[in-house]
C-alpha cells in the first residue's frame, strides 16, 4: 500500500514550492503522436520520435531543474495515469486495426515497432506505477490490464516480492554485474524473472493450479489465440511483438538504472544500490521513473512525491540519451565503468 508520508513544503522552508505537475503532460506526447501516425498512415512517428528526437532533448535538456519540494498531493496527476492507461489501450487497438487493413506489409511491422516502444514508455511504466497500489484496488486492476497488454503479467510479482528486497545481489535478476553487457544480461534476465516470480507465486502440488503466474500466462495466451482466431494470424504476431518491444524496452530500464551496482545480501538498501538523474526531458515524460533510488527507499511513495537523493550515483545523461549507447557494449562501459569508482560518480 502507499501509506508512507511524503515531505511537505513546511518542512523544507517557507519559500520551496513543488514543481508544477503541468510537466507530467509531456508523457502524453508519445503516445499521442503514436497512436495519430497509425491511423494517418505514418506508423514510423512514434518509433521516429522517441528513438531519434528524444535523446536529442534529453541532452539539450540534461541541466537538472532547480531543487523544489516534493507534491504532497497529486492534485490531478491520478488522472494522468488514467490517460495513459486510455491511450495505451488505444494504441493497442490502433495497431490490430492497421495489422487488420494492412495484413503482412511493412506498414504493420513498423507500426508494431512504434506501438512496442509506446508499451515500454508508457503502458509498462504506468503498470509499473499503478502496480504499488492497493491489492484489488481500481489502480491494481488497471496496472494489471496494461500488464496483460504487454504480456508481462508476472513482473508485478517480481518486481514487488523479489526486486525491491534483492535489489543490486546476486540474487536479482534484474540488477545487471558490471561485467554483463545489455544483451547478455537480457538473455539472462527474462526466464529468470519468470522462474523467480514462479516460485514466489507457489507452484506445487495442489496450488499449482491456483498460482497466478500461471494463471496469468493462460489469460495471455487465451487473449492471443482469441486475436488469432477472430481477427488474423498476421494482428496476433503484431500484438505479440509489440508485447516483446515493450519487454525490451522495460528491460533496457532496468539495466541501466541498476548496471554494476552491487550490495551484500543483508545488507541494507540505500541510494547508493541505483542510478538516477534529474535530465529533465526523461523525469517529466517517464513518470520521475529516473528518481529510481527514491522509489527503492520509499516504494509506497506516488511519482509524484518522489525526491532525488544527494547521495546517489547519477547516470552520465537521461534515459532516452543513454539509449543507443547501451545496445552498443564498448560505448557504454566507456561511459559507465569510470563512474563505478566512487570518487568519479557525479553528484
Amino acid at each position: 500500500m502507499r501509506n508512507t508520508p511524503a515531505p511537505t513544503t513546511a518542512t523544507l522552508g517557507p519559500t520551496a514550492t513543488p514543481e508544477s505537475g503541468a510537466w507530467h503532460l509531456l508523457g502524453l506526447i508519445a503516445p499521442l503522436v503514436t497512436l495519430t501516425g497509425i491511423i494517418a498512415g505514418q506508423p514510423a512517428a512514434g518509433a521516429i520520435l522517441v528513438l531519434v528526437l528524444y535523446p536529442l532533448v534529453d541532452l539539450a535538456l540534461a541541466r537538472p531543474a532547480p531543487s523544489r519540494a516534493a507534491r504532497s498531493d497529486g492534485q490531478g496527476l491520478s488522472l494522468l495515469l488514467y490517460i495513459h492507461v486510455l491511450l495505451h489501450t488505444s494504441v493497442i487497438v490502433a495497431l490490430c486495426w492497421r495489422a487488420a487493413v494492412d495484413g503482412n506489409t511493412a506498414a504493420t511491422w513498423i507500426a508494431m515497432l512504434s506501438v512496442g516502444i509506446n508499451s515500454g514508455s508508457s503502458g509498462i511504466i504506468v503498470a509499473h506505477e499503478l502496480g504499488h497500489s492497493s491489492a484489488r484496488s481500481i489502480n491494481h486492476w488497471l496496472g494489471r490490464w496494461n500488464l496483460l497488454l504487454t504480456l508481462y503479467l508476472h513482473f508485478t510479482i517480481e518486481h514487488n516480492r523479489h526486486h525491491h528486497p534483492a535489489v543490486a545481489t546476486d540474487t536479482d535478476p534484474a540488477s545487471a554485474p558490471r561485467e554483463r553487457n545489455f544483451w547478455q544480461q537480457l538473455a539472462y534476465t527474462l526466464p529468470a524473472q519468470f522462474k523467480s516470480a514462479w516460485v514466489l507465486a507457489g507452484c506445487s502440488g495442489s496450488q499449482q493450479r491456483f498460482n497466478p503466474v500461471l494463471r496469468g500466462l493462460l489469460l495471455q495466451s487465451i487473449l492471443v489465440i482469441g486475436i488469432w482466431q477472430g481477427l488474423s494470424g498476421s494482428v496476433a504476431l503484431a500484438f505479440v511483438g509489440q508485447a516483446l518491444i515493450g519487454i525490451f524496452m522495460l528491460e533496457y530500464v532496468n539495466y541501466i538504472r541498476h548496471y554494476g551496482l552491487r550490495r551484500e545480501r543483508g545488507a541494507p538498501v540505500t541510494a547508493q544500490h541505483s542510478w538516477q538523474t534529474e535530465a529533465r526531458w526523461s523525469r517529466w515524460t517517464l513518470l520521475e521513473l529516473t528518481r529510481h533510488p527514491a522509489h527503492h527507499l520509499h516504494p509506497g511513495r506516488h511519482f509524484w512525491a518522489l525526491q532525488p537523493c544527494p547521495d546517489a550515483p547519477t547516470l552520465p545523461a537521461g534515459y532516452y540519451a543513454l539509449f543507443w549507447p547501451a545496445l552498443i557494449p564498448p560505448w557504454w562501459r566507456r561511459l559507465m565503468d569510470p563512474l563505478l569508482e566512487p570518487g568519479n560518480r557525479p553528484q
